[in-house]
C-alpha cells in the first residue's frame, strides 16, 4: 500500500482502537466510584487512586491516539494499560467452565488490542495525523516554502573600444 491508500489504513486502525476503549473510559468517568468498587472486589490496591488513573488514561489515551499525538507514548502507554487491566480484571485463571472460557476470550482480546497499540508505536501515526501535519510542515508554525534561489549572475559588461574605463582621481 502506498501514499493515501497507506494513510487511510493507518487512520481507519487508529479509530478502531480509540472506538475499543474510548465509550468505555467515558462511561466509567461518569461512574469513577462505581469503577473503583469494582477494581476493590477484584482486589486492587488503592482502587480510587487506581480508578482514577485509568479513566484518565482511557479518555485521554484514545483521544491521543485519534489525534496521532506522540505515537510512540501513547502507544507504549496503552498497550501496557490494556495488559494490566486484563489481567486484574479478567482473571481467568480463578474460574472454571464456561465462564473461564469468557473471561479468557476477554483476556485475549485485550492482549491482542495490546499488541496493535505496540505496532502504532512502531509504526506511528500516518500522514493523516497531528504529527504528521507538523512533519510536513517543518514542525514550525509557519507554512512550508520553496526554497529561495540564488540570484542569477549577470554576465559581464564589455567596453568598446578595448581600453580601460579612466578612474577618477582622489
Amino acid at each position: 500500500m502506498f501514499g493515501s491508500a497507506q494513510n487511510g489504513v493507518l487512520l481507519a486502525a487508529r479509530l478502531l482502537m480509540a472506538a475499543a476503549l474510548l465509550p468505555t473510559g467515558i462511561a466509567r468517568a461518569l461512574n469513577v466510584s462505581g469503577f473503583a468498587l469494582t477494581l476493590a472486589g477484584a482486589g486492587c490496591p488503592a482502587p480510587n487512586a487506581v480508578a482514577t488513573a485509568a479513566v484518565i488514561v482511557q479518555v485521554f489515551g484514545p483521544l491521543a491516539l485519534i489525534l496521532g499525538v506522540m505515537p510512540r507514548i501513547t502507544g507504549l502507554v496503552m498497550a501496557l494499560f490494556v495488559a494490566a487491566m486484563a489481567a486484574l480484571l479478567h482473571p481467568f485463571w480463578v474460574y472454571v467452565g464456561g465462564s473461564a472460557v469468557t473471561e479468557r476470550s476477554f483476556f485475549l482480546a485485550d492482549l491482542g488490542l495490546a499488541g496493535a497499540f505496540l505496532m502504532y508505536a512502531m509504526t506511528g501515526p500516518g500522514a493523516w495525523s497531528w504529527q504528521g501535519y507538523f512533519a510536513r510542515s517543518g514542525g514550525g508554525s509557519e507554512p512550508v516554502r520553496a526554497p529561495a534561489r540564488a540570484p542569477a549572475k549577470k554576465a559581464p559588461v564589455k567596453r568598446a573600444g578595448g581600453r580601460a574605463p579612466a578612474r577618477a582621481a582622489a
